[in-house]
């Protein structure tokens, strides 16, 4: 099954409550892998697993985090181990070139990535990494020291209502106000005007705008925001934008989806996961940023005991700067055996694989009206749909969607997520997997329609 259906609290009935005193045979940890373990796993590599977004697993990149276990090393800055740093800069600057990103973000120039562990790390990182642009240019204005650190509780960052909830979070870390917008209702993007319209007013209010995340491919729906609307809105007054691709991103690999990247040539930070969909394990979400200035300003401590004199140079890069934790483990070596093993070829042929059985799914959907109301998409390789109640039925179309939902996933055969848009509960069908066939989207539409 896709879905463990263990109750909450299984383990702790099976497992001793003190840890062993003396050393147990490798024989009694694997059985009680299988045993104890394995029934409380949901298994995310499953070909049936089509909840929230892949979660990709593949051979190189097993070996690649093989590797990275057997070095060990403690990656904070470069003498730390060398080749952990600058294969992870070559990686990256491949990356920007393969995806069709903007020049600005390469390493040669002010700009440059760095491998962040998901992409609300990436969304943290970037906001304080604003927040530290603007105070530092109201220093430059002449504004006092006591006077800047007054300001932290005016600085107000935005998202949308469909915004993944990383960029609240990320102000809930900075202590820094953050106001959900709007988005518009038939396409579910967040849109350009609105983004202004909430700058002009909170101005108004003596609040200072600094952050907005602008989103390519919403968890909920897929929907993508008006990048160049809001980057407009954003330059105007000197607000960082931010661009979130976790999931959708991997796309633009291919070159059928590299119009999806229009705006982002204007954003000061890009993110995207390749663990959810570009065949490299979990964690590894790429950040790139217009100017490294910023992150380093904002992030970088230099205790006498971490100085060398490669990084006194100034002309390596120490990634300790740019993330919120001191150590970093060696992520580069699984993104170069993915890129070396597949090819961008092999990615673009995985990704349009995805593509291809969300619309066998839905191409299903739309025979069966009597059935499924599809609610948005394809998008990519999601869509979303509700369950239409028969005529005379007493039952509303939220409540049989639920109903629906819930009978599926008690099972586990496969397994879905929910979410809600425009007051309509819809049930979100995301494919991706490495493993997943066509025979087991066909097997999907045989389970929902037996459900239904």
């Amino acid at each position: 099954k896709a879905l463990s259906t263990v109750e909450p609290g299984y383990l702790s009935k099976l497992l001793p409550t003190e840890a062993p005193e003396t050393p147990e045979a490798w024989d009694a940890i694997q059985r009680d892998i299988e045993e104890k373990i394995m029934p409380g796993i949901t298994h995310w590599q499953h070909p049936n697993f089509f909840a929230f977004f892949p979660s990709n697993s593949s051979f190189p990149g097993i070996l690649g985090e093989m590797y990275s276990a057997m070095f060990n090393v403690i990656g904070f800055n470069w003498q730390t181990s060398p080749a952990c740093t600058e294969l992870e800069t070559i990686v990256l600057d491949w990356l920007v070139k393969a995806m069709g990103l903007d020049d600005g973000f390469l390493s040669s120039g002010l700009g440059g990535g760095v491998i962040q562990g998901s992409a609300s790390d990436a969304i943290c990182v970037s906001l304080i990494a604003a927040r530290q642009k603007m105070l530092d240019s109201k220093r430059a204005e002449g504004m006092d020291e006591e006077s800047v650190l007054a300001l932290g509780s005016k600085l107000i960052a935005y998202g949308s209502t469909q915004t993944h909830s990383s960029t609240r979070k990320a102000a809930m870390i900075a202590n820094v106000r953050f106001r959900a917008l709007d988005v518009d209702p038939v396409s579910l993007g967040m849109q350009g005007d609105t983004v202004a319209e909430a700058i002009r007013a909170d101005l108004e209010k003596g609040l200072i705008p600094f952050y907005v995340t602008a989103t390519i491919g919403t968890t909920s729906s897929g929907a993508t925001d008006d990048v160049l609307g809001i980057a407009a809105a954003a330059s105007a007054h000197n607000v960082w934008l931010n661009i979130d691709a976790a999931w959708a991103g991997s796309a633009s690999v291919c070159p059928e989806y590299k119009h999806t990247l229009k705006g982002t040539e204007l954003a000061d930070s890009y993110s995207f996961n390749l663990h959810k969909w570009l065949l490299t394990n979990f964690d590894c979400s790429p950040l790139w940023v217009r100017n490294r200035k910023y992150l380093t300003n904002a992030l970088s401590v230099t205790p006498v005991y971490l100085r060398n004199a490669a990084s006194d140079s100034g002309v390596v890069m120490d990634y300790r700067d740019w993330q919120l934790p001191l150590g970093r483990r060696f992520r580069a070596l699984k993104i170069w055996f993915v890129l070396r093993t597949y090819g961008l070829e092999g990615l673009r042929e995985h990704i349009r694989k995805g593509v291809a059985q969300t619309e066998r799914f839905t191409e299903y959907l739309r025979t069966r009206p009597d059935l499924y109301k599809i609610e948005t998409g394809p998008n990519w390789s999601l869509v979303t749909f509700s369950i239409v109640p028969p005529a005379g039925a007493s039952i509303s179309a939220n409540d049989l969607t639920n109903a629906v939902y819930d009978a599926i996933n008690a099972d586990g055969e496969i397994f879905l997520t929910h979410t809600i848009l425009n007051g309509v509960d819809v049930i979100r069908f995301a494919t991706g997997g490495v493993q997943t066939a066509d025979e087991h989207i066909d097997y999907a539409k045989t389970v929902v329609e037996r459900v239904t």
